[in-house]
């Protein structure tokens, strides 16, 4: 301690004495006084224009929520200033596709077969983010930052906004009785968490996107977005409740700000919405859109990677007709980040990231897989041991003494066909006088495919097989196999059942779009627009998985050779090359520069 504090001495004393070295260095100040001239000038006394240099005083936390207040110069609203009616497409657009909510009835598990979609895929952070509008909203106002409204005008809209929103909602929900796409309760459409999400993303629109930048806006709706999709991920809800409860969101929160107006006038109003229209396209907007188009993929028996060796076992996979594997899919959920720099008011470049979803409509067939009889685990093998091995009893004794199988059933990972397209290029504006235009596009993008996936699981025994056979000529005599037999080992395994994926494509796109610029930086935009891309996808299908793990490496061997089903016993791959063409319809949010 002692050595500690010595050093700190002699330190400062060497920056004293350096300190006096220096200014007993310096030589003298010498000050020259300017020559000053009377001249008259001109005081321009017009006022700075508004929002350019705006002198706002210091955020004080601001706990006052009882006392109104008024600030001078804030324009009152009118009711028809406040509402856009953007809700209302949205909401009938959901309503228009409930038909599209068919059950998956795809599983087996914990008792539930045939009743629900069940997936790995969950996230409890929308139960959340619903919450983000209000909570931005409020830290803001608290930390003194001014908004459109004081705290008596805020939380009377905002009651009446939410208040609103939960009568819609529930008296939908119970009267519409839709079941969830989880088999949980019967009140799925449509979904409250969204509407909830879209309530708060609009007060923070009014209150600070309108007034003090759009990136509140842009925030807002996108985290409302993100929860509406992550509770379709979540199998909470189907692509129809989230869009009718965004557009309930909306309705609600502007019906209430309308009717806040009536009430409250001009009385509680801070700030005035940004003013001025401006000619330039320029933009940034999200939007959430419909995939319609293609909605199915057809495999064949042509597309088998190893046909042959199915023809040579005598082993029809697929075939015409009834035998193809035809995956249908929903209509797809679209949605868009999209931005463009107008270099004049008709040409700019810009780029757009789309993400599109497509459910698959009949995909869950494929994992209603179950064990009613413990003799179905070995693929028909009994008939095959029956009639060429003369071993008619053999349901009987594998039932008895293998018990290769005692439970399995098939759960979907992923039912969405999911892919991302980056794309850019050129964009082309036409003006229809000061708040319409016409807009369209000309893109070439890179798509990025993530596939679906159903896995499988098996529980049951070890078995083996006892057997002596002759290679002769090239074939086997001498046949001598006994029934199978437990090891009495127990195994338990998971392994993919089927998947269903696509190569990295290059994808062309184009649209047409209408855009209302009902704020100064503020549009609401409709569009249509068209992509295209030749697809090459992959199935794979292993039904016969199990038997890695129930089996012997020596029971596994000859399986390989006489099961009458050998060939898939390593599983199955079809390949198939399509050209798709996808329209979506939607409605964007767009933030103008």
């Amino acid at each position: 301690m002692k050595r500690f504090f010595l050093v700190i001495v002699v330190t400062i004393a060497a920056i004293y004495v350096n300190a006096a070295n220096e200014w007993t260095n310096m030589e003298p100040l010498k000050l020259e006084v300017p020559e000053m001239k009377p001249e008259l000038v001109c005081v321009n006394s017009e006022p700075l224009a508004y929002g350019l240099l705006e002198s706002t005083p210091d955020p004080k936390v601001d706990f006052d929520f009882f006392t109104s207040k008024t600030n001078p110069n804030v324009k009152a609203y009118k009711v028809m200033d406040d509402l856009t009616f953007a809700g209302i497409p949205l909401f009938v657009a959901g309503w228009a596709i409930k038909r599209e909510k068919a059950m998956f009835r795809v599983n087996n598990k914990e008792g539930k077969k045939n009743t629900q979609l069940l997936t790995d895929f969950k996230t409890g952070i929308d139960d959340y983010t619903q919450f983000f509008g209000p909570v931005m909203t409020v830290g803001l106002k608290l930390s003194g930052y001014e908004s459109r409204s004081d705290w008596p005008r805020l939380l009377a809209s905002a009651a009446m906004s939410y208040g609103i929103m939960a009568g819609f909602v529930n008296g939908i929900k119970y009267t519409a009785k839709e079941m969830r796409p989880d088999g949980s309760t019967a009140n799925s459409w449509p979904s409250g968490h969204t509407a909830t999400s879209f309530v708060g993303a609009t007060i923070l629109h009014k209150e600070y996107g309108l007034t003090r930048s759009p990136w509140f806006s842009v925030a807002g709706y996108g985290v409302a977005m993100a929860t509406g999709i992550m509770r379709v991920l979540n199998n909470r809800h189907w692509v129809s409740d989230v869009m009718s409860g965004a557009g309930i969101g909306i309705m609600s929160t502007e019906l209430a700000y309308a009717l806040s107006d009536v009430f409250f006038k001009e009385k509680g109003l801070l700030r005035n919405d940004l003013e001025g229209l401006s000619d330039d396209p320029s933009f940034f907007s999200i939007s959430m859109g419909l995939g319609i188009g293609n909605k199915d993929i057809d495999f064949t028996g042509d597309d088998l990677m190893n046909k042959e060796t199915f023809d040579a076992a005598g082993l029809v996979f697929v075939g015409e007709g009834e035998g193809d594997l035809n995956i249908k899919f929903r209509s797809a959920t679209v949605v868009d980040v999209e931005g463009a720099y107008f270099f004049n008011k008709y040409v700019g470049i810009g780029g757009r990231l789309r993400v599109r979803a497509m459910s698959a409509r009949s995909f869950g067939q494929f994992a209603e897989m179950s064990i009613e009889d413990k003799d179905d685990a070995w693929m028909g093998l009994g008939e095959f041991y029956s009639t060429v091995l003369n071993m008619p009893d053999f349901e009987r004794q594998a039932s008895q003494g293998g018990n290769l199988v005692t439970d399995m059933y098939g759960s979907v990972q992923s039912d969405h066909l999911t892919e991302f397209t980056p794309s850019a290029g050129i964009y082309f504006n036409i003006l229809l006088g000061n708040r319409f235009s016409i807009g369209t596009k000309f893109l070439v993008g890179h798509s990025i495919m993530q596939e679906l996936d159903i896995d499988a699981h098996a529980d049951g025994y070890v078995n083996d097989i006892k057997y002596k056979m002759t290679l002769e000529n090239g074939y086997y005599t001498n046949l001598d196999f006994q029934y199978p037999t437990s090891t009495g080992r127990q195994y338990s395994y998971d392994w993919d059942l089927l998947t269903l994926g696509a190569k990295n494509s290059t994808s062309l796109g184009t649209g047409i779009s209408l855009t209302y610029r009902y704020k100064s930086s503020f549009s609401w935009k409709v569009f249509l627009d068209y992509d295209t891309s030749k697809k090459h996808y992959t199935m794979k299908l292993d039904p016969m998985g199990y038997m890695k793990k129930g089996l012997t490496p020596e029971a596994y061997e000859v399986m390989a050779i006489i099961h009458p089903s050998a060939p898939l016993l390593a599983g199955a791959t079809l390949e198939k090359t399509k050209r798709m063409h996808y329209f979506t319809a939607g409605a964007s949010f767009t933030v103008n520069f």
